[in-house]
């Protein structure tokens, strides 16, 4: 059994995934994790902004388990795909990346926002694992983290062109290359 705390990180998490993180307010997460109402400043005494924060890293947290967990360069791919393709499926294409969602509402200039570099963190763990996972397979060091930053950039910006088109085939299409990249750089 979870805890309200735990519902309401996953709840914001579900939420920023589909209207962004400007969008999604305290009463929203309440209300979709059925928290008790005076739970929020309870659980988050840095208010909203912790809150965000948490489902940051809570998704960072879920993705990095995927891609430490993936025996070969080429299933820590195919497992990604799918994954982002079953998400984008069961939502009807309201699903994207939270992460993402909160890098791209940088807030204001100059500021400093504790949730964007809580994304920044993310990013970076996600394409150090995907570059571990790539060195382990016999890419090079250099290579593997050029490798990896330019998977996690397109299977990002699959994601939001999938989502824009309500089709995966974005997704599909930087699967194939991505694939085909790996085939062509991975050693016989």
């Amino acid at each position: 059994m979870t805890s309200p705390r735990e519902r309401m990180v996953a709840s914001a998490a579900l939420l920023i995934r589909e209207r962004g993180a400007q969008s999604t307010a305290i009463a929203d997460v309440l209300a979709h994790s059925g928290a008790p109402r005076g739970s929020a400043y309870h659980y988050f005494p840095g208010g909203r902004t912790q809150l965000l924060s948490e489902a940051v890293d809570y998704v960072a947290d879920y993705v990095a388990s995927k891609l430490a967990k993936a025996p070969s360069s080429l299933e820590m791919l195919d497992g990604l795909t799918r994954f982002y393709r079953k998400n984008l499926i069961e939502t009807e294409y309201r699903a994207g990346c939270p992460v993402l969602a909160v890098a791209v509402e940088s807030g204001e200039p100059g500021s400093a926002n504790p949730v964007i570099d809580r994304a920044a963190e993310a990013f970076t763990r996600w394409n150090d694992l995907i570059a571990q996972r790539l060195i382990a397979d016999g890419i090079t060091k250099d290579r593997a983290e050029d490798i990896a930053v330019t998977t996690t950039a397109a299977l990002e910006g699959a994601i939001v062109l999938a989502r824009a088109a309500r089709d995966t085939e974005p997704l599909d299409i930087v699967h194939r290359q991505l694939r085909d990249l790996l085939e062509a750089e991975l050693p016989t």
